[in-house]
């Protein structure tokens, strides 16, 4: 086998009597090299010793790869010796895990994980610090969290059997304070996460424009110096000025509005931003054979399943400049898939774990004494046979609430002359019926189930023009191979 590999790679690296002086971004993978990629860990306890029902059918699909990968938005650490303490500022949830889910993760088969999420610094510096350790320890690579941003920014490498994999995380979603920053003169570096930073403005009928308007020009403050609007919020600015040559645009309060035909939000990207990411991903690729580059994003809202709109423009340049799939999580449900130049894009793989009620605290530190807001303790879960055939869950709220948010899939690329030549959908269920002890580990789908999730991903995926073929209750994609492995 190892022979055969060598060999295999042998014939790759003959390139002629040429030698790479520019930093080829061209992939460089042996035949047969498969990704599977997942969507979020959400996890709190290991779960490989226990056997739950189903779950030896996943980590059987998990191990069946070179890089195995999934976005990391809990924190590891022993809490009863832990030195730090949860922030007041938080991503929606205290996530919290036993220092033993980092090597049953690596049991389950992962090897590679992002970092950079609205979680990363739920529990400080500290936290994050902790996390990184116990990744370290249990040999799984992890990118996006760092000492500075050119830590956290920058491209972590997983050496396996059919090449090197490089991965770089970002997020735009993320608390204020989390952003990762650079030295500054004497000033040492922030560490934090890789944050892309958006800009949003809301979308409105043109008609409504000008009552818009009127409410700018009557508020006290909007002539310039006025105030300024309320802080980033989960790394969106509204904040931004109103340009005298653009008349379909208002700002009113800090908050930009657009004509168009749907309304709803759009997002501008920092392009400081997309520099560094761009040039990381650039320089990840030249070090490596295969690059992936994940991305956290909620926007527009964990109700959508469309992407954002600035999302699929900066997935084709992410691709161009050398990434070889874009995963996005975040919304902790399924959106669409797109296949640009041979390469997958995921924007969003949904849940992979979601067993997050062993939170310690509340969702509110001043509050922590309180009732937990994401349960209603006195609510029963009850089956309602005559809601689609799904189970309902009273007493949940938020993404708890919704059996969409328990249903995703395992995605599995293979590649074959260093083209995507097969993808593979197995559709998942993460036990949204069953009891809270249960709840949030996830199995294959059952038929019936298994089918509309697939439908479902079929019908968001065609807008991207994905053709995905349902297959003994697991989606298909199949690539012809194009003559060339380039980017043009």
């Amino acid at each position: 086998m190892e022979e055969h590999t060598r060999q295999d790679r042998s014939r790759q690296d003959q390139q002629g009597d040429n030698y790479d002086t520019v930093g080829s971004i061209a992939t460089n993978v042996a035949d047969g090299f498969t990704m599977v990629a997942v969507g979020d860990l959400i996890v709190s306890r290991p779960l490989t010793k226990g056997h739950p029902p189903g779950f030896g059918d996943i980590v059987k699909v998990l191990h069946d790869a070179d890089v195995t990968f999934g976005n990391m938005e809990m924190n590891i650490f022993d809490i009863r010796s832990f030195e730090g303490s949860p922030q007041a500022e938080y991503g929606g949830a205290f996530h919290v895990s036993l220092p033993g889910v980092g090597p049953d993760l690596k049991a389950m088969g992962f090897n590679l994980v992002s970092r950079a999420n609205n979680h990363t610094l739920d529990w400080g510096l500290e936290g994050m610090r902790e996390t990184s350790h116990v990744l370290d320890q249990s040999g799984i690579i992890h990118a996006g969290a760092g000492e500075n941003l050119a830590q956290a920014g920058a491209a972590r490498f997983l050496e396996t059997a059919r090449g090197r994999v490089a991965l770089v995380s970002l997020a735009t979603s993320f608390t204020p304070m989390s952003r990762a920053g650079d030295p500054a003169g004497e000033a040492p570096g922030r560490p934090g996460l890789n944050a892309l930073r958006l800009m949003q403005s809301i979308v409105v009928p043109p008609e409504k424009l000008e009552s818009l308007r009127q409410i700018r020009d009557a508020l006290p403050d909007s002539r310039p110096g006025g105030r300024s609007a309320p802080p980033a919020v989960s790394g969106v600015s509204t904040d931004q000025p109103e340009d005298p040559n653009d008349p379909n645009c208002v700002v009113v309060a800090g908050m930009a509005f657009k004509a168009g035909d749907k309304a709803g939000y759009s997002y501008a990207a920092d392009p400081r931003d997309i520099a560094d990411i761009l040039r990381n991903v650039r320089r990840g690729k030249q070090f490596s054979d295969f690059c992936i580059v994940a991305n956290h994003c909620h926007q527009p809202g964990n109700w959508s399943r469309e992407p954002a709109d600035y999302e699929q423009s900066f997935a084709y340049r992410l691709i161009d400049a050398g990434a070889d799939a874009y995963v996005g999580h975040g919304p902790h449900q399924l959106r669409g898939i797109e296949i640009y130049k041979g390469r997958p894009i995921f924007y969003s793989l949904g849940n992979f774990f979601y067993d997050d009620l062993r939170t310690p605290v509340g969702a509110d530190m001043f509050e922590a004494y309180g009732k937990d807001p994401r349960v209603d303790t006195d609510a029963e879960v009850t089956v309602d046979e005559e809601a689609k055939g799904y189970p309902t869950a009273e007493g949940f709220v938020g993404a708890l609430a919704a059996p969409v948010f328990y249903e995703s899939i395992v995605t599995v690329c293979r590649f074959e002359q260093n083209q995507l030549a097969e993808l593979r959908l197995y559709p998942i269920e993460l036990g949204y019926s069953k009891r809270f002890a249960n709840r949030g580990v996830p199995r294959l789908a059952p038929a019936p189930q298994a089918k509309t999730i697939l439908e479902r991903l079929r019908k968001l995926s065609k807008p991207f023009g994905a053709d995905i073929a349902i297959e003994n209750d697991i989606g298909v994609i199949r690539l012809r191979p194009s003559p060339r492995n380039d980017r043009l």
